[in-house]
């Protein structure tokens, strides 16, 4: 179980993520006509305590000069509970900003719905949520910057819709609010359950980031979904490189390597990139990142995990598919993988149903995808990643049905026979290529293991040449 973390000790502020003086407002004084004079009481002591007018603040400001809308929630004011008021501001910000095409941001710090204004109030999260819903669809971003605490309605509606979730250290964030669980089943809720680090760790939180570094995140995250092509600094790859062909158990053996690079590495030749997905322990990399100057969605099996890639992992690639689609990138996935997990509960938790989602889902996608085998590709694992517009295969990267020994074991009866199995079955990049398969053959000299920067460096490189190819060709 993850630990009890301390709350934090400081409240991020908008200036921690605003550029200096440069933040705006959108609201307007309350309108508090038709409440109770003990609320209007209450809302004055609340307003006084908090020095601000509502338990949210709306407007627009800059990220290091880029232009955002923001939500901002204030904790003091009625433990930055939602009523009338807070929701139509809510509302009112995020369609001003759907209009004005502005990436919005929420910075949220609340218990949930208001009690003193009970149903109407916890209503309010339905046409909230609806408004959240049309900005995504105008494919603009929408972040969502979990403070302490964060629980409740809130958390359970437009608090947990973003395309991107990131949190506040050892922030309390979850549905059900220790204080409420504990006045209803009469015992503390467990430790360590309800905590930015412990929702990373499940891959619901992308990000636990320190305060003094939001902005700059922020800013990174901005460049990533801005699809203004930055200048393409880096040479073109040959489409037919013309070395020597390895055999094909020569090929495996290659891509088996230690030392030869991975999804992680190829992630490190880009200049800006923001991983997603929270947990480090995932067989699979979610993250945004630029080739060529053109960003993109990249899923991509990652060879030095601990375990195969499993159905957490397919969910993980198809949540990046849906993100490409919502914020109209191109998708890019890497394989890399011995296999996909195979244990019974990889079956229960439905492996066959998410190899056969992302067969269905990744050529269905309305942005352009590309695909790259990068080393070893066995089994379903590997081929609910392939189907793309466009496929680049390095040299010695391969695709079967099964790993050549498992082939060799039904084929021949012998799995020591894994060579011969390899050759039979055509699984080489080269093969894939004269069959139509790959589109593109990145070099190796002769094996990326022995020249690791070099080798990324080209396959960047290819990345960045079809996807700028795919985008003004589109």
């Amino acid at each position: 179980m993850t630990p009890q973390v301390a709350a934090p000790s400081s409240v991020t502020t908008m200036a921690d993520l605003l550029d200096p003086d440069s933040f705006v407002s959108w609201d307007h004084a309350p309108v508090t006509a038709g409440f109770t004079q003990n609320y209007l009481t209450a809302l004055r002591a609340a307003a006084e305590r908090s020095g601000t007018d509502e338990a949210v603040t709306t407007g627009e400001g800059l990220i290091e000069g880029r232009r955002v809308a923001l939500i901002y929630s204030e904790f003091a004011f009625l433990g930055g509970s939602i009523g009338s008021v807070a929701a139509d501001r809510i509302i009112a910000a995020i369609e001003r900003a759907t209009t004005q095409r502005l990436p919005l941001i929420a910075s949220t710090a609340t218990g949930g719905t208001r009690m003193q204004e009970g149903t109407a109030a916890f209503l309010r999260m339905v046409p909230i949520t609806a408004a959240i819903t049309r900005h995504k669809a105008a494919g603009l971003l929408y972040l969502v910057h979990l403070r302490h605490p964060t629980t409740g309605g809130v958390f359970a509606s437009w608090a947990s819709l973003g395309h991107v979730s990131v949190a506040e250290p050892g922030a309390l964030i979850g549905f059900l609010g220790p204080k409420v669980y504990s006045a209803l089943h009469g015992t503390a809720f467990p430790r360590g359950v309800q905590t930015a680090e412990a929702l990373s760790a499940h891959g619901l939180v992308d990000a636990v980031v320190l305060t003094r570094q939001l902005a700059s995140w922020t800013a990174r995250l901005l460049s990533l979904v801005d699809t203004t092509p930055a200048p393409d600094a880096i040479p073109a790859d040959k489409p037919l490189p013309s070395g020597p062909e390895p055999t094909a158990w020569e090929a495996v053996l290659r891509s088996r390597r230690p030392e030869r690079p991975g999804v992680r590495e190829l992630l490190r030749t880009s200049a800006e990139t923001v991983t997603l997905g929270g947990s480090e322990d995932n067989a699979l990399v979610l993250a945004l990142a630029r080739f060529g100057g053109v960003p993109c969605v990249l899923a991509g099996q990652d060879r030095r995990a601990a375990q195969p890639v499993g159905p957490r992992d397919l969910r993980l690639a198809r949540r990046g598919m849906r993100l490409a689609e919502q914020l109209r990138l191109p998708f890019v996935t890497v394989i890399d993988t011995a296999g996909a997990a195979l244990s019974p509960a990889a079956e229960h938790d439905g492996l066959a149903h998410e190899i056969a989602l992302c067969l269905a889902e990744l050529p269905a996608l309305p942005v352009a995808t590309l695909a790259v085998l990068l080393g070893q590709g066995a089994g379903g694992a590997a081929l609910a990643l392939l189907p793309a517009d466009r496929v680049l295969a390095a040299r010695n990267s391969w695709l079967a049905p099964l790993p050549p020994e498992g082939a060799a074991a039904i084929q021949y009866g012998d799995s020591a026979r894994a060579a011969d199995a390899a050759t039979a079955q055509g699984i080489r990049s080269t093969d894939l290529f004269r069959d139509g398969t790959v589109h593109r053959i990145i070099d190796e000299r002769p094996d990326a293991a022995e020249e690791p920067e070099d080798f990324v460096r080209r396959t960047a490189a290819a990345i960045g040449t079809e996807l700028r190819s795919a985008t003004t060709s589109s």
